[in-house]
């Protein structure tokens, strides 16, 4: 097959990393993998991977933004050039784009729902779903039919999957420990957009707890996002300026999270959260608030620990449990990358994927 990925930027993110693992899991099964964007920091790691860059203005979150126009007359010859078989889009407005195309080319197109979005008029009247949708979880499914009355048989559940050969070892630990851990003895993480929807707010609470049982006790938190600056200020308010860091992004996620002692994903609303699966396949232990797709990754006391969400005091007791016992760390740790390997593997995410591709490309042509 020859297959059209749209996505808004190639920088950092949730997305980009579905995105990598997508396309390369492709070309390795011998498909033609192009992929239109706006380009980022990550750009060299496709093009070592074999797929085939489009430079497109597709930086933008507005669905009537002219770069969604640009890019559709960019791609509608890049389409016919290539013969492209079909268009799979990953985002609001890469989503918009990729049903223009499927209709004035009259080509399949799949878009894949990474999360929840509210239900605004424009998205109820202009769904743009294309013919077929991936949701990653179980819960963004039912957000799809409940919110937005799509049709249940027209949407196909595929979880994220990660490349688990590339987690598992500790040889950074050490290194990362001293850079970003300082007199630490406990280091606890966390890896997600700098928004309210994450809950940071939480953890930053929590960790007043913590600081008071575990005085070294120190708290990564990595990523970018508007929230930056409140979050910081919130570190100072709560005289936390010695027991917090903020690093900008990570590109190799492996080596901080084999610095952590445990990793935390206290999101309000998940989709299903590709950082806390890589924290499970890295082995440690994890917490998580009990909603949307955290709650699939999560087996409450089995592979990491199940608190309620926006709850601070259930979150601290949580994470000092963790930090007082070591075996029921490595326990949890252990079965988390165990669940990871056996449910969320690469190869299972691209087989699936592939398989709907060839079912929907099958229905078009008759």
């Amino acid at each position: 097959m020859k297959i059209l990925l749209i996505a808004n930027h190639l920088n950092v993110g949730g997305i980009c990393s579905y995105l990598f693992t997508l396309a390369s899991g492709l070309k390795q099964k011998g498909h033609q993998v192009y992929l239109a964007s706006s380009g980022g920091e990550l750009e060299d790691k496709f093009i070592q991977a074999g797929i085939t860059l489009i430079p497109s203005p597709l930086a933008t979150k507005s669905e009537i933004s002219p770069k969604i126009f640009f890019s559709f007359w960019k791609l509608r010859k890049v389409i016919r050039e290539f013969n492209i078989d079909l268009i799979h889009s990953h985002s609001r407005t890469t989503q918009v784009l990729g049903d223009l195309l499927g209709r004035v080319l009259a080509k399949p197109h799949i878009f894949t729902c990474h999360g929840f979005f509210k239900p605004k008029f424009s998205r109820r009247i202009f769904g743009c779903w294309g013919q077929k949708v991936i949701a990653i979880s179980r819960e963004v499914k039912e957000h799809l039919i409940i919110d937005f009355k799509l049709d249940e048989f027209k949407i196909s559940v595929i979880n994220n999957g990660i490349d688990t050969k590339n987690f598992g070892d500790f040889l950074a630990r050490e290194s990362m420990r001293r850079e970003w851990g300082g007199q630490a003895d406990f280091l606890v993480g966390i890896i997600a957009r700098l928004s309210d929807v994450k809950g940071h707010t939480y953890l930053l609470q929590a960790m007043q707890e913590v600081i008071k049982n575990f005085p070294s006790a120190r708290l990564l938190i990595i990523g970018k996002g508007k929230a930056k600056d409140a979050l910081i200020k919130e570190t100072r308010d709560l005289g936390l300026g010695g027991n917090v860091v903020f690093i900008p992004e990570a590109k190799n996620t492996k080596d901080l999270l084999a610095a952590m002692d445990i990793f935390v994903m206290p999101s309000l609303q998940e989709g299903l959260g590709l950082a806390l699966m890589e924290a499970m396949a890295q082995g440690i232990a994890v917490v998580g608030s009990a909603v949307g797709g955290i709650k699939t990754l999560i087996q409450d006391k089995v592979n990491g620990l199940l608190v309620a969400p926006a709850d601070a005091p259930a979150l601290a007791q949580a994470i000092i449990a963790l930090l007082k016992d070591s075996r029921l760390r490595g326990d949890l740790g252990a079965q988390a990358r165990k669940f990871i390997i056996a449910n969320f593997s690469k190869e299972k995410m691209v087989d699936k994927t592939e398989i709907v591709y060839q079912q929907f490309i099958k229905e078009a042509a008759v």
